[in-house]
Formats: C-alpha cells, sequence, structure tokens
C-alpha cells in the first residue's frame, strides 16, 4: 500500500480502509451512507484520494464529534422515556 494519499489517484475500497484504519463494515457504511464518495467501476467501489483526504481533514473530525455528541444525547433522552 502507498504511504501517501494522492488526492488524484483511484483506490479500491480495501486501501481506502487500510488509509483510514477503519473495519470493512464501517467503510461499507461510510459508503452507504454518503459519508465518502465513490464511484462503481464493474460492480466494485473506485474512491478518489481526495474523497480519503477529505475524511482526514480536521474540520470532519470537528463534525463528527459534534454528530457523535448529538446522537449521544439523542439517544440518552430515548431511553429516558422508556
Amino acid at each position: 500500500m502507498p504511504e501517501e494519499i494522492k488526492p488524484n489517484e483511484v483506490y479500491t475500497t480495501k486501501e481506502a480502509k487500510d488509509f483510514l484504519k477503519v473495519s470493512t463494515s464501517t467503510i461499507k457504511r461510510f459508503l452507504k451512507n454518503g459519508i465518502i464518495q465513490a464511484n462503481k467501476v464493474g460492480g466494485r467501489y473506485r474512491i478518489w484520494g481526495k474523497e480519503i483526504l477529505r475524511l482526514l481533514s480536521p474540520e470532519i473530525e470537528e463534525k463528527a464529534v459534534d454528530y457523535y455528541h448529538k446522537l449521544k444525547e439523542k439517544t440518552k433522552k430515548k431511553i429516558e422515556k422508556w
């Protein structure tokens, strides 16, 4: 696997998974939910390097943390109602 992510290079889901250090199910969830954009070629996803880099940016991390906290609070409120 290359050590550097090149924005204009095309990567497989396995390569993206390795760069992002996430599980196979997580990369599938990212694709399904549109968190990472990809093109399907021959039945397989191909991901631009710029998409991987976008996910690694600090701004995305901040948004993810905010989303996580909101989701956590929403879940806590649901559980309290039970």
